[in-house]
């Protein structure tokens, strides 16, 4: 029989577990990591370059420089999987006062998640950036090893449920810890390769960045699934002392 104690602790951390989870895959799902905020397009001059920049961004192949310096003029966001500007619906950008800006994206495939960078962002012959290459692919495979941790832990903690066993669950804990770590990871890696990014390829004029909210989600669900680790090695060290306790106090 399982002491009130260690079922509110269960209880609570499988609530902070399935928080942070869902917190974690709506930011993986969402472009809204990093966006820029751009002067609003006026007059004819610099349109056609605009919408130059816009049909290469959604017909082109990829390339870094191009689809940067598109979200640098276009009010971007950039996310782990998707890339985004904001756009008039009209082909006539210039001649609209204020139009209805549309969102149009596009994603990341699983090839350009591994496709080099480049120490000069679109110059194959500069040489790869090491840094910078395995900066974007940790941020793009520490999310969802976090994702199959938490999947690993949940489906020990169903088996271990049927089993009405809490053995297992030091392990969950520490699953559960492992995958807070892969999260606050994926955030660090992202900023750096961020900051590195605005270092060779600078923002134009009156171009600023700022952090989007799907960064935020997956910064708190970091803590999120420490917190749950953190209860479940209490409830698994608590349970077991005294589980010795008690057979040491029969065996006597």
């Amino acid at each position: 029989m399982v002491d009130n104690r260690y079922a509110t602790a269960l209880v609570i951390a499988c609530v902070l577990s399935i928080l942070a989870t869902v917190y974690l895959s709506v930011a993986i799902g969402t472009q809204h990591w990093y966006q820029y905020s751009s002067p609003t397009v006026r007059g004819e001059a610099n349109v056609s370059e605009l919408r130059s920049l816009y049909d290469e961004f959604m017909t082109g192949e990829f390339d870094e420089k191009t689809y940067s310096d598109t979200l640098f003029r276009l009010n971007g966001t950039v996310g782990l999987w998707w890339r985004c500007v904001l756009v008039p619906p009209s082909a006539h950008w210039s001649r609209e006062p204020d139009p209805k800006m549309l969102l149009e994206c596009r994603n990341f495939t699983l090839l350009e998640q591994f496709t080099p960078k480049y120490k000069e962002p679109g110059n194959h012959n500069s040489g790869e950036d090491m840094l910078r290459t395995y900066l974007w692919r940790c941020q793009f495979l520490l999310p969802l090893s976090s994702l199959g941790l938490v999947v690993l832990a949940g489906l020990i903690g169903f088996c271990a449920c049927l089993c009405r066993s809490l053995t297992p669950t030091l392990g969950i804990g520490v699953l559960h810890l492992l995958a807070g770590l892969c999260t606050l990871a994926t955030v660090c890696c992202y900023l750096a390769g961020m900051d590195l990014l605005h270092r060779v390829s600078m923002l134009p004029d009156k171009v600023d960045g700022s952090l989007g909210w799907s960064l935020y989600l997956a910064l708190i669900s970091s803590p999120l699934h420490m917190m749950a680790a953190a209860l479940l090695v209490w409830a698994a060290r608590s349970h077991s002392q005294n589980y010795y306790r008690m057979t040491a106090y029969r065996v006597a």
